[in-house]
């Protein structure tokens, strides 16, 4: 992955808004959750929370073991180290599209480590050309959208050149019988994943107020290629990508459990599924056990009427080299900085 000199981390700064400048895409990412809602969590809940660093570095056992991480002096505990760990697997992201761009990436969450809330409003759109909405909210922290927020985003999407992605994270163990959550967690086998990992409830309220037909479901893991932690590549509909979004991308990257974002309407002019991702069928899950052999990962709605903006679904992991990346998916991350 690219990456380029380290500087200065600034932190508890307003932002300086970001000039217009023609063909210069200016990227801001907007993380829905309430960060001490997350990081305040009972952790002796089992389901619907974040791991705490501990649980992290015993399941990853030795992956997190260097003094960064394992040093009370040095690295945060309980959840909100693990929450960190998301900010950091972000900056590869932020570097590339920075250094196409010429603009920094801006990193807003709708209530910070001090308890600032922040809407979704024009202190976020006003110098935003694409706009990342990453549904990192456990539902029952009730991150709800508001009509002003909905609203704000419309109005965004009426200007020339814009582009919403929106990334509802997975919704495991939504089903109430228990042995199909069972089911599901040995699916993914990701010990840090308990029965029940509810999210998005900001994200499938923005969704729903512009008129989204997705619905974010289950938490699937992606097929691999044989004796490796590599994702098998899509199955692009590369016909239907007249924007040149997967242009020279083969595959994003490994995720032991990642959403299906099923289409709710039967209007296929509107909405395109442009990628699919095959699943590991050599675990059951209740979506296999139906007949799929696929998932959608990624997902385009063009611009129609009054709305000039893209509006694209894609999984906040793949903005993320937490869990991995390559060349492909870097490409990925170039095709949209230069699109839109």
């Amino acid at each position: 992955m690219s990456t380029s000199s380290q500087l200065g981390r600034t932190y508890n700064q307003t932002h300086v808004p970001r000039r217009h400048t023609p063909g210069k895409r200016r990227f801001s990412i907007y993380i829905s959750w309430s960060f001490p809602g997350e990081a305040n969590r009972d952790v002796t809940e089992l389901d619907n929370r974040f791991s705490t660093m501990l649980e992290v570095r015993r399941v990853g056992w030795p992956a997190f073991e260097a003094p960064r991480f394992s040093d009370p002096l040095l690295f945060q505990r309980g959840i909100a180290g693990s929450l960190e760990l998301f900010f950091l697997a972000w900056v590869p992201f932020q570097q590339v599209v920075g250094e196409i761009t010429g603009h920094p990436v801006a990193v807003y969450q709708r209530v910070d480590q001090a308890g600032t809330k922040l809407p979704l409003d024009e202190r976020v759109l006003a110098d935003t050309d694409t706009l990342l909405v990453f549904g990192l909210d456990h539902m029952v922290t009730q991150q709800e959208t508001a009509p002003e927020e909905i609203e704000a985003v419309r109005q965004f999407l009426t200007r020339e050149g814009t582009c919403l992605i929106i990334g509802p994270h997975h919704d495991v163990g939504a089903s109430s019988d228990l042995k199909e959550r069972d089911m599901e967690y040995a699916h993914h086998g990701d010990a840090l994943v308990p029965r029940q990992q509810r999210f998005g409830t900001y994200t499938c309220g923005l969704m729903r107020g512009l008129g989204v037909p997705v619905e974010n479901r289950y938490g699937l893991r992606p097929a691999s290629i044989s004796g490796t932690n590599r994702i098998t590549p899509l199955s692009a509909m590369r016909d239907l990508d007249t924007c040149g979004w997967l242009h020279g991308v083969t595959n994003f990257n490994f995720h032991m459990h990642l959403p299906h974002y099923a289409i709710t309407t039967d209007d296929t002019k509107s909405i395109h599924v442009l990628a699919r991702q095959p699943i590991d069928l050599s675990r059951p899950h209740p979506f296999t056990e139906a007949g799929n052999r696929e998932f959608n990962m990624f997902v385009w709605m063009p611009p129609s009427g009054a709305r000039a903006g893209h509006i694209l679904m894609a999984d906040s992991t793949i903005f993320s080299t937490l869990f991995g990346g390559d060349e492909s998916l870097e490409r990925f991350w170039k095709n949209l900085a230069v699109i839109g």
